[in-house]
């Protein structure tokens, strides 16, 4: 490839569905969930293929960032205010970077992945074909269940081969992106071949600021070819790029990645990784667990004994002085309590 691939991790929420363990001052992609290292620092390593690797964040997390994973480049967004601005501000910040454009492979900082390599091989496909066809490239999960937490990504029509290795050369137009469908809906679109979204993408930064300026981002990318990210960053509200520019653009292309993917996004998903890992009934992320006639639960309480007598699928999360329990079908709704406990300024 002419273009120089550069990876670019999204590391600047804070993951409030897995409170109490992320916290404001103690973001999930620095915590170790499902392993010694950080989330960060296992993403950034399944990146090595890239030519140079940058993480984005906040910068109240830079040195923190840079601690975790002192081989990258750190940029600091003006504010945080969702990944469609934030991928923006990375595409102008990386393009500037660089004597030949590169191709821009952007991912979140807080995903399981089983197989590595797999992952990789994928990524470096979704760059390829980012520079063949001067699109944005969606990196496609195969789904393995009809979840309604994820949003999906469906095909138009069948993937076409590219390439004499078949197993690197699968890519389709997008005909549609649905997002968090209900249970229902979600089966419908697994049986119709679509593809969990899990928020990778492939680009050239002038592909993407090109089609930002045709969405409600246009404001941000005036401002920033005039030099003013601080304006640009005032002048949009939150948004994702799906929503933004995934969803309004054209040339928009998916290929399928089968690496044993999960969005650790709640502590439901924390417990599947888990169980996937052949841990026992009950899921210990940390802590000494005594469970009696209980199964299915998932317990984070590092540093803590917690005893489960007669309970099913609950999660019991004790980290420092904070006591979160709820059923683990409730999971997705863990940010309503941190959105009650920053209304009380206590979060």
């Amino acid at each position: 490839m002419d273009h120089p691939v550069v990876a670019c991790a999204l590391a600047g929420g804070i993951g409030s569905r897995l409170y109490p363990a992320s916290r404001s001052d103690r973001p999930k992609q620095l915590l170790s969930l499902a392993g010694e290292r950080s989330l960060l620092a296992r993403t950034m390593d399944r990146t090595a293929f890239a030519d140079e690797r940058y993480v984005l964040t906040r910068e109240a997390f830079a040195d923190a960032v840079h601690d975790h994973v002192p081989e990258a480049g750190v940029l600091v967004e003006p504010a945080g205010k969702d990944t469609g601005p934030a991928l923006v501000y990375a595409a102008w910040r990386l393009r500037e970077r660089f004597d030949t454009e590169p191709v821009l492979v952007c991912l979140p900082s807080d995903h399981y992945v089983a197989d590595d390599v797999a992952f990789a091989a994928r990524l470096e496909r979704a760059a390829d074909i980012a520079a063949e066809t001067d699109g944005l490239v969606a990196v496609g999960v195969e789904p393995t269940r009809p979840s309604p937490g994820y949003g999906y990504i469906v095909p138009a029509g069948g993937l076409e081969a590219n390439g004499d290795d078949e197993s690197n050369g699968d890519y389709a137009a997008v005909a549609q992106f649905t997002e968090k469908p209900n249970r229902d809906a979600a089966r419908n679109l697994v049986e119709a071949g679509a593809y969990w979204n899990a928020g990778v993408f492939a680009w050239t930064p002038s592909a993407l600021l090109a089609a930002a300026r045709d969405s409600p981002l246009a404001p941000l990318v005036d401002a920033l070819e005039a030099g003013d990210p601080d304006r640009g960053f005032d002048a949009v509200t939150p948004i994702s790029v799906d929503y933004a520019i995934m969803e309004r653009a054209v040339n928009v292309f998916v290929t399928p990645l089968a690496a044993g993917w999960d969005d650790l996004g709640t502590w439901d998903a924390v417990g599947r990784v888990l169980e996937t890992d052949g841990e026992p009934a009950n899921d210990a992320v940390a802590g000494d667990v005594l469970a009696i006639d209980a199964t299915g639960n998932v317990v984070a309480a590092p540093e803590k004994h917690v005893s489960l007598l007669a309970v099913d699928d609950l999660i019991v999360a004790v980290v420092d002085d904070r006591l979160l329990v709820a059923p683990r079908e409730a999971s997705q709704r863990v940010r309503e309590v941190v959105d009650r406990l920053r209304e009380r300024d206590i979060f």
